[in-house]
């Protein structure tokens, strides 16, 4: 019998500090047949397109992952240019070099790209309408991408949360170590998604595309968040739940409307995403949220970001 080696599936990954980032190293280590290795500046900034360029030639990828992004959404109504070089020119940058290159390129975007008043969870086909800056910055960026290279995936993701950076999951945990109580949105539902979820699916997603020909149906759209809904209020109370159990920080949620939480950039009423067409690919949807939850608030309690 002979055994022929089979090379890995060659990642490279654009962002190094972020949630996502810091999930995707987490979670191909854990997966045989893929080398990844994820770079931020100043060694792969993605607005420089000699920087990308670079680390493309040095690590000859078979998939980027973009997980580079302005995600500072309150900020960029203000900071619009900044957050446009980064979603926009940043995300043509790295789609073009991975083009150039033969490699398939995955770029993360959001929900935000939707104007929230759909009744039902969105669809990839659904029209986008972004009601905020960063939502439409990343909206330029998706379509950027999408002229930019032919063998390319768009997903997007929503309500992120991780043991790492700044995320609602980690604020509840700390504005409850010092209060009884907190007054929390309870009008606007969407997906919350736990990083290393998040990274799992764009695994397999990177997994399932990369030998396929450009022009294959698999490309394009997929949503990627965590199963099932809440609101940012269901999401803080079982936060508490799971921290009260395990000894945490908890308190009491007072839900509040939107309209009693003002904020420079106008959020979504409805950000669920339907993930069916990801899951025909991957085998399966991402887990539940609350699952998400589960296992991300005994990660933040044992670090002591709680």
């Amino acid at each position: 019998m002979t055994l022929v080696a089979v090379a890995p599936l060659r990642v490279l990954v654009a962002g190094q500090d972020g949630q996502l980032a810091r999930a995707l190293v987490e979670r191909a280590c854990a997966r045989a047949g893929i080398a990844l290795v994820a770079i931020g500046p100043p060694e792969l900034d993605i607005t420089d397109a000699g920087s990308v360029a670079r680390a493309v030639a040095a690590h000859r990828p078979d998939v980027i992952v973009n997980a580079a992004a302005y995600t500072a959404v309150d900020a960029a109504e203000s900071d619009a240019e900044t957050a446009r070089r980064v979603n926009e020119v940043g995300a043509r940058i790295v789609a073009e070099a991975a083009a150039n290159a033969g490699a398939v390129v995955i770029h993360v975007s959001t929900d935000y790209v939707f104007d929230g008043v759909k009744l039902a969870p969105y669809v990839e086909g659904d029209a986008t309408g972004p009601i905020s800056v960063y939502g439409a910055t990343k909206l330029a960026g998706e379509r950027a991408v999408v002229a930019s290279a032919p063998r390319h995936a768009i997903a997007r993701t929503a309500w992120l949360h991780s043991p790492w950076g700044k995320n609602f999951v980690k604020t509840m945990l700390m504005l409850a170590a010092t209060r009884d109580e907190l007054r929390v949105v309870d009008d606007q539902v969407g997906s919350p998604t736990y990083a290393p979820d998040l990274a799992d699916a764009l695994l397999a997603l990177a997994t399932g595309l990369a030998s396929r020909p450009a022009g294959d149906t698999a490309f394009g759209i997929y949503h990627v968040a965590g199963s099932g809904q809440t609101s940012w209020a269901g999401l803080a109370a079982e936060v508490f739940a799971v921290s009260a159990g395990l000894g945490g920080p908890h308190a009491h949620v007072v839900p509040i409307p939107g309209s009693a939480y003002p904020t420079p950039a106008r959020r979504p009423a409805n950000s669920r995403l339907d993930g069916a067409r990801l899951a025909g690919l991957i085998g399966g949807p991402l887990p539940s949220w609350q699952e998400g939850v589960a296992r991300c608030v005994p990660r933040l309690l044992a670090a002591g970001r709680g």
